[in-house]
């Protein structure tokens, strides 16, 4: 595509919108210094819900802007409107925690808006250079996000470890992104995908996919890409991590999905290989590795590398149905996700924070509405019906099986029900334990709001599921537009 001078920037409006309220909201919380984390961190709810605004207004229709760099179209629509929901859902639940926690600073909704932009620039990603840009920006504002609690050894350090380990997977991904350029001559999507129609490629290109999909397996904690996962998640702050597991995962794994499907869908017997590897070893280790967890941060991270791992099973199908199957999977995994984390910032005796699952023993007694809501998660993260985590592997499973992956879904089933363990241990505790103590109350309106969204979501959604299931749908075909 020729370079003009006045690129089409209608694609990007919601973008360009979210850097300027960004920069904006940076003005806003340094000339009111102090005290101004709550304006910032509503003004930046806001600000996400007009970028929801935004992208209706742009359409799922195809478009192509900035010299050939930035796409929209369904999938892109579909996959924004999850990030900036989770996005927004975390600002809101950080903040009565980072009140109490003395960590409210206006930079942290700010910081929350940069990654946001990142993630919105990798599933609009057209070209290999917008896709390291994209994936870059998320980076360094959720590097500083992890370390958000200074003067904590335990947020400092996995600050640093996901910087050290972030900056190699980064490394890995351009030197994939610096193969295929040298092997193709091109870095555009479109170019790529015409190049690869007749399924013929290089060894160099194969070990360039190879290398940038090292890079996104670890954006999205894929193993054995995941070593940065569970320390991460333990020692950043618990609105951080709520936010690490919803909005940065969805973004990882769309890009994942346009990355191998648009310019390499004529390869998807060369690239699959390595997509049903990691997907089953995803799996397993999130269902095995869990099991003997005592912090629920952690087992909270093992349980997200599992479900990634269920996930990816619909990209390796490579079909369709198998992408609509992702999609419908990570909408629902936002809301349990969302959920579960909401109950954990909950989890407060005298004034401070406990994050061991034997703490909830009793909790059905001492305050069950909380224990009836994460009861709730915890059922449909297990996939028992008719809660909506049924449902969302039922659909990959059955891409699975229709592509003829049908080891995969077995292996996928039987981690399910190893994994389903962990899982009703926690409501064996909630209901069949003696309390050891009662958390404070109260636990603040904003987090009974998203619980109770959250909740009714997941129990209710197998009454109207055509919204999400066709918005799945008309989002994967764009993907697939032959």
């Amino acid at each position: 595509m020729p370079l003009t001078p006045f690129p089409s920037l209608f694609p990007a409006l919601p973008e360009l919108f979210l850097i300027c309220a960004a920069m904006a909201l940076l003005m806003v919380g340094a000339f009111r210094g102090e005290g101004s984390a709550r304006l910032v961190s509503w003004l930046a709810v806001l600000a996400l819900v007009v970028t929801i605004g935004l992208v209706v207004v742009v359409g799922p229709a195809r478009q192509v802007g900035l010299n050939g760099l930035f796409i929209t179209d369904g999938f892109a629509f579909f996959m924004k409107v999850l990030v900036l929901i989770g996005s927004a859902l975390s600002i809101v639940m950080s903040m009565g925690y980072n009140e109490r926690e003395g960590i409210a600073r206006f930079e942290f909704p700010v910081l929350i808006l940069l990654a946001t932009l990142g993630m919105l620039m990798m599933i609009s990603a057209h070209d290999l250079i917008s896709l390291y840009i994209g994936l870059e920006l998320q980076s360094l504002a959720l590097y500083v996000c992890a370390a958000f609690k200074r003067d904590s050894v335990a947020s400092t350090e996995a600050g640093l470890k996901y910087f050290v380990l972030g900056a190699l997977s980064s490394g890995m991904l351009l030197y994939g992104c610096s193969l295929i350029y040298g092997f193709s001559g091109t870095t555009s999507f479109d170019q790529l995908a015409q190049s690869f129609a007749a399924g013929q490629a290089s060894t160099g290109i194969i070990v360039g996919i190879v290398f940038v999909s090292v890079g996104l397996a670890f954006k999205c904690s894929a193993v054995p890409f995941h070593m940065w996962t569970p320390d991460v998640y333990q020692g950043a702050p618990t609105p951080v991590t709520a936010f690490f597991s919803i909005a940065p995962k969805v973004a990882a794994v769309a890009l994942f999905i346009r990355f191998l499907v648009e310019p390499f869908g004529g390869l998807a017997g060369e690239w699959r290989q390595i997509i049903q590897f990691i997907a089953i070893a995803s799996m397993l280790l999130g269902a095995f590795a869990a099991i003997n967890q005592r912090n629920i941060k952690r087992l909270m991270a093992y349980s997200s590398i599992g479900h990634v791992g269920y996930a990816l099973i619909g990209l390796a199908a490579g079909t369709e149905d198998g992408i609509t199957g992702v999609l419908i999977y990570m909408a629902i995994y936002i809301f349990m996700n969302v959920g579960t984390f909401a109950v954990i910032l909950s989890m407060r005796r005298n004034g401070k924070m406990v994050e061991g699952i034997d703490e909830l023993a009793g909790l059905g007694k001492t305050q069950p509405a909380m224990a009836l809501a994460l009861g709730i998660f915890m059922f449909s993260m297990a996939g028992i019906p008719p809660l909506a985590g049924f449902f969302s592997k039922l659909y990959v499973f059955m891409a699975a099986i229709n592509a003829g992956l049908v080891p995969l879904a077995i292996i996928g089933v039987v981690s399910s029900v190893v994994g389903a363990f962990y899982y009703l241990r926690i409501v064996k505790l909630m209901y069949f334990d003696e309390p050891t103590g009662v958390f404070d109350r109260p636990i603040g309106r904003e987090i009974q709001a998203v619980l109770i969204v959250a909740a009714t979501v997941v129990m209710l959604f197998f009454i109207v599921p055509a919204p999400l299931v066709s918005g799945a749908g008309a989002a994967a075909a764009s993907l697939f537009p032959g």
